[in-house]
């Protein structure tokens, strides 16, 4: 599985750069350094340049420490992150490394970023960390400022609420019982409704009528985390499921799309046709009602799997025709990645999503709603100890200031028009390397698939690069939102030579 954690690189621009590139020993090779710097972050690398094999023998040493303490076997490659700047990651062997898979989409403006060093070190900061609160019992008197400033201020329209928590999983799990509580409660009659002797007293055995018979409506090759129930609804690789109990929950088909998508348009929407199909059967006949549907704008660890707007469009309208809440799974897609600061925006939805969750870039998690019945009706009902992290809220408030200050959501829109146009003629170039290329008009989250894509990725570091894989032959793009045309150049020339290498 480690290879499906690895990386890509760099593309031939012109004769001259091309000409600049220079090995001063077997191991070492860099990159001219006329190139241009960052133009948000100071101190930024002006390229990549690797010194030795990565893992290299100091990575090697601090490896080989760790593993008497700590499982590494998924361990992609150590990292110096005192040295890290940027777009750039730096191990202990001095390798720096353009890095567009930003541990998992989930850096969103560059490693030591000022603003955000500025942030850590502040007063509220250090209150917040060393004063954690309990947030449901004892939250801080600014907590409601802290989340109107910051997580509040960049909410989805239509959503003015938010249930905070740890991660990605957790927040898509609590959205969970938030679906579940909130159907039950519209079964009963509504929240003034009290709860029967029947109720409470089974829900103590795992039995109904207290533990409800209801689940939640995924689809195949999605991912929505690894707890419980988020891994009932997860179905990307089996790695993840296997030995543990799961829910009898259902799963449509995603729309398989092919590519190019002008040449496929009758087939492709028969595809999403069929699956929507296939949803409302779901809803109308699983013999454990879903309370919900969870979709992600794009399926990101089963392969970047896309759908059109008419697809999610119609996916809304079947869960309202229907009484069944949407959920929108934004904890990769959001934060900027697309070209919008959330992908569901790209859709025109009529009518916003239940809820929607978030964490990665975020750097915090938890998931929005609007409607006030999906708050339960009972306090502890959707509660635990932390339930969130002001520290990390603090954080997120600083990224959105970062990212409005500089206009970082139109930078990678632009950058992401820009590298899928040249992503386009290599794949011409190079017939079979780039197959399936998507994500036209999404920023930068742009994939394809390689035949050899494991061995792809472990060649991406030799040429500089950190980069990632999904699915079974995707090569998935996850810059940061300070990722510029300079460095898409720079990931372009590698990308070619490891395809003609």
């Amino acid at each position: 599985m480690a290879a499906l954690r690895h990386g890509a690189a760099l593309r031939s621009l012109s004769a001259a750069s091309r000409a600049a590139i220079s090995r001063t020993s077997p191991r070492q090779f860099a990159v001219s350094s006329f190139r241009m710097a960052s133009s948000f972050i100071p101190g930024e690398p002006k390229a990549p340049v690797v010194k030795t094999e990565i893992p290299g023998p100091q990575s090697k040493n601090y490896i080989a420490k760790l593993d008497q303490v700590f499982d590494t076997r998924s361990l992609n490659m150590l990292a110096d992150y005192t040295k890290s700047v940027g777009n750039y990651i730096v191990d202990p062997d001095g390798n720096t490394l353009l890095d567009v898979y930003a541990q998992i989409a989930s850096i969103p403006v560059g490693y030591n970023n000022p603003t955000l060093r500025k942030a850590a070190e502040s007063p509220e900061m250090v209150t917040a960390l060393i004063n954690r609160p309990a947030l449901g019992n004892f939250p801080s008197h600014d907590w409601a400022d802290i989340l109107e400033t910051g997580i509040l201020k960049v909410a989805p329209k239509g959503l003015n609420q938010v249930f905070t928590g740890m991660a990605g999983s957790d927040a898509n799990e609590t959205a969970y019982k938030a679906a579940f509580m909130w159907r039950r409660q519209r079964d009963r009659g509504g929240p003034a409704v009290e709860f029967t002797e029947e109720e409470l007293e089974s829900s103590m055995l795992n039995k109904t009528p207290g533990a409800s018979e209801l689940s939640i409506l995924s689809f195949k090759t999605a991912f929505h985390g690894r707890l419980f129930g988020t891994l009932s609804t997860t179905r990307s690789k089996p790695i993840h499921k296997l030995d543990i109990p799961a829910f009898d929950w259902p799963h449509a088909t995603f729309p398989q799309l092919k590519y190019p998508l002008e040449e496929h348009e009758a087939e492709n929407a028969k595809a999403e046709a069929d699956s929507l199909a296939e949803v409302e059967h779901l809803i109308k006949n699983y013999h454990i009602p879903p309370a919900a549907v969870i979709v992600e704008p794009i399926q990101s660890e089963g392969g970047d799997n896309h759908a059109s707007p008419a697809f999610f469009r119609g996916l809304r309208a079947l869960t309202k025709k229907h009484g069944v809440l949407l959920i929108v799974d934004e904890v990769q897609t959001g934060v900027g990645a697309t070209g919008k600061f959330w992908a569901h925006e790209h859709w025109d939805l009529p009518d916003p999503p239940d809820m929607v969750t978030f964490s990665k870039k975020a750097q915090t998690a938890g998931y929005y709603y609007g409607d006030p019945s999906l708050r339960p009706n009972k306090p502890y009902r959707q509660f635990n100890t932390w339930m969130g992290d002001p520290a990390r809220a603090l954080l997120f408030r600083a990224i959105i200031d970062e990212i409005q200050k500089h206009d970082l959501v139109a930078n990678t829109a632009k950058v992401g028009d820009y590298l899928y146009s040249k992503l386009e003629g290599l794949a011409k170039k190079y017939p079979g390397q780039f197959d399936n290329l998507r994500g036209k008009g999404q920023g930068t989250f742009i994939a394809f698939d390689n035949p050899k894509r494991d061995e792809f990725l472990k060649k991406a570091k030799k040429f500089g690069v950190n980069i990632g894989g999904s699915g079974e032959r995707a090569v998935r793009l996850r810059p940061m939102l300070i990722f510029e045309k300079h460095h898409a150049d720079i990931l372009l020339e590698a990308l070619e030579k490891i395809v003609s290498s």
